[in-house]
């Protein structure tokens, strides 16, 4: 659900549409838009004209329909759904691998988190969703004019107060000194991040884990390198998804009774009674073909404990 935050640093959830809210709205797969609702906007697509007062009051997950009878669906936007509609500023961290790095820097509510390389802000907004509602994320981008689009987008979906964005090149000048021994995980997705793991070790606390996402294996390898001196139980994943779409088909038949009708076959249940099931009807798996390959390599570490 769409997650609001306070200066509290506490969580709600609205279940209703409100003027302001962002919404995402679905038309079918692969065809999703995000949108702001405003009062007396109209929203227009291939399927016609819907307006925006339509949508207010209503929960999440509604079906709206415009003049003509065409409809969409109005879905909350949840991190998952903001990866799939965000601006690319950069190529992005998509669900598989956020999933992955989420659970294996075993980040949970109330932690703090480190990450360089904000880009397009795709894995930052699942972090913030799992260290709320007293957490926090410091992002660093060292472009300064995607940090600014970063920052908009997290005060456009309501998680400004769980992100800090900032301006700063962590390959060359490190984190913040203010930061050092605060961080429960650091992630680091830079093009040569073996400059920033020195850095990294000091920002975290006794026990933390660290994570680098790299495209090619040689940064893997340097990265690795850079890890001996201060980490353990160093591991690297290649993290493949393979999607399957199940739907109904239907199957032709040319045989049927004197009544033109197509056979059925029976089917006993455990009663004793039948039922007819229609053979031209069937259900089908099959490979997506948008199906991702490779993305890059995880690299995982954890900080020595040094007595």
């Amino acid at each position: 659900m769409l997650l609001t935050s306070n200066p509290e640093k506490t969580i709600a959830f609205n279940r209703k549409i409100h003027d302001g809210n962002l919404v995402i709205v679905y038309v079918k797969h692969g065809n999703m838009k995000a949108v702001t609702v405003s009062e007396g906007s109209v929203f227009q697509n291939s399927l016609g004209a819907f307006k925006h007062s339509d949508w207010i009051g209503k929960p999440f997950g509604s079906k709206v329909f415009n003049n003509k009878g065409d409809f969409v669906y109005l879905l909350a936007p949840t991190p998952e759904l903001w990866t799939l509609v965000l601006n690319h500023r950069t190529q992005i961290l998509y669900i598989p691998d956020i999933s992955f790095v989420i659970m294996y820097l075993e980040i949970v509510a109330g932690c703090l988190v480190l990450e360089s390389g904000t880009g397009s802000g795709s894995l930052t907004t699942s972090l913030a969703r799992a260290i709320a509602p007293n957490g926090h994320v410091y992002t660093f981008d060292f472009h300064e004019q995607r940090a600014a689009s970063a920052r908009d987008d997290f005060e456009r979906i309501g998680l400004s107060s769980l992100i800090s964005c900032g301006v700063r090149d962590i390959q060359g000048e490190g984190f913040p000194d203010e930061l050092n021994e605060l961080a429960d995980s650091v992630f680091l997705d830079l093009p040569q991040p073996w400059l920033a793991i020195p850095s990294a070790a000091k920002m975290l606390k006794q026990d933390g884990t660290f994570c680098s996402f790299s495209p090619c294996i040689e940064q893997v390898q340097r990265s690795c390198d850079a890890l001996q001196s201060c980490f353990t139980d160093i591991r690297t994943f290649e993290v493949l998804l393979r999607t399957y779409e199940v739907r109904e088909v239907k199957t032709k038949s040319f045989h049927g009774d004197d009544n033109g009708s197509l056979p059925c076959k029976r089917r006993q249940c455990s009663d004793g009674n039948y039922v007819l099931s229609n053979p031209t009807s069937s259900v089908m798996a099959r490979p997506c073909d948008e199906a991702r390959g490779h993305t890059g390599y995880l690299t995982f570490a954890r900080l020595k404990c040094f007595s």
